[in-house]
């Protein structure tokens, strides 16, 4: 199955905010209905978390509060994500294709 979206999230810090945080968008998907999604022409595509562990943006996660993650083949990163964060950036993100400015990290 092709992806839709697949989302890596760096899980290099000294706490577990980065699996904390895999872990919540793993349920944001699951709970809003998004593990699936199909195209315009029928086609299914998967919505998908991943954790890896860099991303080379240490002051974003290892030195910040949140973690570091990546949205392909958006290629957007987002910074200093907290678990709580992860139902909306579902949503607005994957949901609606509308980037999570307060969360962006520019590139």
């Amino acid at each position: 199955m092709i992806y839709a979206h697949q989302i890596f999230v760096c899980t290099n810090q000294k706490s577990s905010v980065g699996h904390d945080v895999a872990k919540a968008l793993k349920h944001a998907i699951k709970d809003q209905d998004l593990k699936t999604v199909r195209t315009a022409d029928g086609e299914k595509r998967r919505n998908a978390v991943q954790e890896c562990d860099c991303l080379d943006r240490c002051k974003h996660c290892k030195k910040g509060n949140g973690a570091a993650l990546v949205v392909y083949p958006d290629g957007v990163t987002y910074g200093d994500v907290q678990p709580r964060d992860c139902a909306t950036i579902v949503r607005e993100h994957l949901g609606g294709g509308r980037i999570v400015s307060s969360l962006l990290l520019s590139q």
